[in-house]
């Protein structure tokens, strides 16, 4: 039984130093499952063109703010500053936070930029969108809820990023000083 416990305590040993293997399959996972996702959901919110990137589409307002966007009429002119603000915002992050991972490039900031942005997905699919039968529970037989269950792993996956960072394969570990690697 020693053996058994010896080998087990040098091999949990060898896995506790290797810091740089979270990191990095949590985000070579995030671009192989998520990457795609979190991009063509900010092409859908683009409006006409080239200057759609500042002239967001009416399904934009209809994905953040469904009940504002409605009581409108799906006018966009009859929203305020805010609700701009707030769907450029949106859009914009669903474009750069994704690749500021990707790429590991300021990679704790863009990871708490998701969670707060998954929080705020799940808030609005379950509250403006009335998406209740997706929310699921916690601690049943059923793991296939959309926002319980699978944005749980979600934010664990950026957390991982947030405390560990982005790992040796990336742009932040590139622009480190020389002295602290």
């Amino acid at each position: 039984m020693n053996t058994l416990i010896s080998a087990y305590s040098a091999i949990a040993s060898r896995l506790e130093r290797a810091d740089w293997l979270l990191p990095t399959l949590a985000r070579l996972v995030f671009a192989g499952v998520l990457l795609f996702y979190f991009l063509n959901s900010g092409m859908t919110k683009l409006g006409d063109g080239i200057a759609g990137i500042w002239t967001p589409s009416v399904g934009a307002y209809a994905q953040i703010f469904p009940k504002a966007i409605e009581a409108a009429g799906y006018d966009t002119e009859a929203l305020s500053l805010f609700h701009t603000l707030v769907v450029l915002g949106g859009t914009w992050a669903e474009f750069i936070l994704p690749v500021l991972i990707v790429i590991g490039l300021f990679t704790r900031i863009a990871a708490l930029g998701m969670i707060g942005f998954v929080v705020v997905q799940s808030l609005t699919d379950v509250y403006g969108h009335g998406a209740t039968d997706a929310i699921g529970a916690w601690f049943d037989r059923f793991a296939d809820a959309a926002i319980l269950d699978q944005r749980a792993f979600w934010v664990l996956m950026f957390l991982i990023l947030v405390f560990k960072g982005a790992g040796p394969l990336s742009v932040d570990r590139a622009l480190k000083p020389a002295t602290s690697q």
